[in-house]
């Protein structure tokens, strides 16, 4: 259960990423929501990596949140803030799945 509780964790990331990013791109009232939403997703976040960490090894849980946060905002950066696409970043965002999976293959 605390797989699931860490993956949530790591897409609750990504939605702090991406709403730091809308921040940068607003102004006004409308900032302010994405900030708020920023703040809410870091506290979600965090309190769920806490509670995975209950029972996963730290080093193995942090890797995987971290990981799961790198490749899902490089992705959201690609579809939603059209940051450019290239060989080197897909290589490199499936390499870095690849090291995820083999994280919780080898965790016990």
């Amino acid at each position: 259960m605390n797989w699931v509780i860490l993956i949530i964790a790591g897409l609750f990331e990504v939605g702090f990423a991406s709403c730091l990013g809308k921040v940068k791109e607003t102004s006004g009232s409308e900032m302010y929501w994405w900030f708020g939403g920023f703040l809410a997703c870091l506290t979600i976040s965090m309190l769920l990596l806490i509670k995975a960490t209950e029972t996963l090894p730290i080093g193995t849980a942090y890797a995987v949140w971290t990981g799961i946060g790198a490749v899902g905002t490089v992705l959201m950066g690609i579809l939603v803030f059209k940051d450019p696409i290239s060989f080197w970043r897909v290589f490199f965002i499936c390499t870095l799945i690849g090291s995820v999976i083999g994280l919780k293959a080898v965790s016990h």
